[in-house]
């Protein structure tokens, strides 16, 4: 069973879509640390990252494993170094690159492939999981919480990750990533007539694995 959560920036994807993955002893695939590491290697290769050529061949000479909760980019454990605000910013570049997408969705499709074989689930998070990359999954979510309480998260995040960051630039940082993500002519962040919208706002954590949990559930075969 394919179970796809998608979304805006913020709204907690990633950490609700790792620990429903737990529950359900699913696997779990971080689109979004795919994209992310693309922009780390083009970065650590010096490249511009806004030719779209030389990220691409950056994107197929890399390899990336998804081991647990571990992001590892050519045997390198890279799961903080992407979590920064400078990565966040310009993973734009990777998203917004056509042939990069194409790399990556097949890689994710693959990733998919994989888990049947052995008879895994997986829950996958990003932007056009449900759209694009598995428009026939068994289960869509749209998680989505209020512009500023995703903000705040962000922000918190940052802080404790020992950055040095204030509460408006990043709420300004993510109203253009809003933008972005909702204009890009390729993945775009849409809802599906399908998709079943979650609002995290005044959900705790573990309220918010619940509720997935529940969606889920109720869409397995019996």
């Amino acid at each position: 069973m394919i179970v796809t959560i998608d979304g805006p920036a913020g709204a907690g994807k990633s950490s609700a879509a790792h620990r429903l993955a737990d529950r359900l002893g699913y696997r779990f695939l971080d689109t979004g640390a795919m994209y992310r590491a693309i922009t780390y290697a083009g970065l650590q290769h010096g490249i511009d990252l806004t030719d779209e050529k030389a990220l691409l061949q950056v994107a197929l000479a890399s390899e990336i494993q998804l081991a647990g909760d571990k992001i590892v980019l050519d045997e390198v454990d890279i799961t903080n170094a992407i979590r920064t605000f400078e990565i966040t910013t310009l993973t734009r570049h990777a998203a917004d690159n056509r042939a990069v997408r194409e790399h990556l969705t097949q890689l994710q499709r693959q990733f998919a492939a994989e888990s049947k074989q052995t008879g895994q689930g997986i829950v996958t998070e990003g932007r056009d999981q449900a759209t694009v990359v598995f428009p026939d999954a068994e289960c869509k979510i749209y998680l989505t919480a209020s512009e500023q309480a995703r903000a705040q998260r962000r922000y918190e995040d940052l802080l404790n990750r020992g950055e040095q960051v204030d509460y408006t630039g990043v709420l300004e940082k993510q109203r253009h990533r809003d933008q972005q993500d909702l204009n890009r002519k390729v993945g775009g962040l849409a809802l599906t007539n399908e998709s079943i919208e979650v609002s995290t706002d005044d959900m705790t954590p573990d309220q918010v694995v619940d509720a997935l949990e529940k969606i889920v559930r109720d869409r397995q075969p019996s």
